[in-house]
C-alpha cells in the first residue's frame, strides 16, 4: 500500500509541476490582418478644351491601383490618349475599377460654331460718264444708196435715242455722211439731207429743236476706204456727237 501511494504522489507531483511550467510559459502574439487594397485614381483632362465645331481636341487619362478602365464604356489602357472631334459641347466620362474600388473622372470640350466668313463686297463699278452713256444709247443710222429716208429700225433707233437726249438734256451734233460715189457737192446736199430727217425724227420724239445740229461732210469722212457695197454701207450714215 505504501508503494502504490508513493507512485501516486510521485505522478500528481510530475503533473503538478507540469501545468505550473505550462502556465508560466508566454503566449505568442496573433499576426496581423493584411492591408486593405488601395482605392483606384483616375484623372483625364481635354486639350484644347474648346474647339471650333470641324477642329480635334486630344484626351489624356491615367490611373492607379485599377484592373478596369473605361472611357464612355470603351475599355481603354490604364494610361493613353485619344484624339475626338465632337459635333457639340461633349462630357467625356473616364472609369477606373480595382479590388479597392471604383473611381471615375470626366472632361469637357465646348465646341462652337465657327465665325461666318464675312461676303467680299463686289467692287463698286465706276460711274458711267456721259460719253460712255452718250455712245451706249445714241448710235449710227443707215441709210440706203442716194436716199436719206429713215429705215424703220433707224426710226426706232432714233425714238430710243429721244428719250434718253431728253432726260440728259444734252445738246447733239448730227453728222450726215455718203459713200465716195457721185461729185462733192451731190454728197454734202445728200449728207445734209440725212442729217436733217434724223432731226426732224428726233424732233417729232420730242426733242428740243435747239438741242439739235446738223453738218455735212459728204464723202469726206468714210468710216471705209474700200470700194465694194459693204464698205460703201457703212459710209452711208448719219453720226452722232454729244456737244453737251
Amino acid at each position: 500500500m505504501n508503494n502504490s501511494k508513493s507512485i501516486r504522489i510521485f505522478v500528481l507531483g510530475v503533473l503538478v509541476l507540469f501545468m505550473v511550467a505550462s502556465g508560466c510559459k508566454k503566449k505568442e502574439p496573433a499576426p496581423p490582418p493584411p492591408p486593405p487594397p488601395k482605392a483606384p485614381t483616375a484623372t483625364l483632362s481635354a486639350n484644347p478644351a474648346s474647339i471650333q465645331r470641324g477642329q480635334s481636341s486630344t484626351l489624356t487619362w491615367s490611373t492607379e491601383n485599377a484592373t478596369d478602365v473605361a472611357l464612355d464604356g470603351n475599355k481603354v489602357d490604364p494610361s493613353g490618349s485619344q484624339t475626338v472631334s465632337p459635333t457639340q459641347t461633349t462630357t467625356y466620362h473616364l472609369t477606373a475599377k480595382g479590388a479597392g474600388g471604383t473611381q471615375d473622372a470626366t472632361a469637357q470640350v465646348s465646341v462652337t460654331a465657327p465665325p461666318t466668313p464675312t461676303p467680299t463686297p463686289a467692287p463698286t463699278p465706276p460711274p458711267v460718264t456721259d460719253e460712255q452713256l452718250f455712245a451706249q444709247m445714241v448710235k449710227d443710222i443707215y441709210f440706203d444708196f442716194d436716199k436719206a429716208d429713215l429705215r424703220a429700225e433707224s426710226q426706232q433707233a432714233l425714238a430710243q435715242a429721244a428719250q434718253i437726249i431728253k432726260q440728259k438734256g444734252w445738246k447733239v451734233q448730227i453728222e450726215g455722211n455718203c459713200d465716195e460715189r457721185g461729185s462733192t457737192e451731190y454728197n454734202l446736199a445728200l449728207g445734209e439731207r440725212r442729217a436733217d430727217a434724223a432731226k426732224q425724227a428726233l424732233i417729232q420724239n420730242g426733242v428740243g429743236a435747239d438741242a439739235l445740229k446738223t453738218i455735212s461732210y459728204g464723202k469726206e469722212k468714210p468710216q471705209c476706204s474700200e470700194s465694194n457695197e459693204d464698205c460703201w454701207q457703212k459710209n452711208r450714215r448719219d453720226h452722232f456727237t454729244l456737244l453737251h
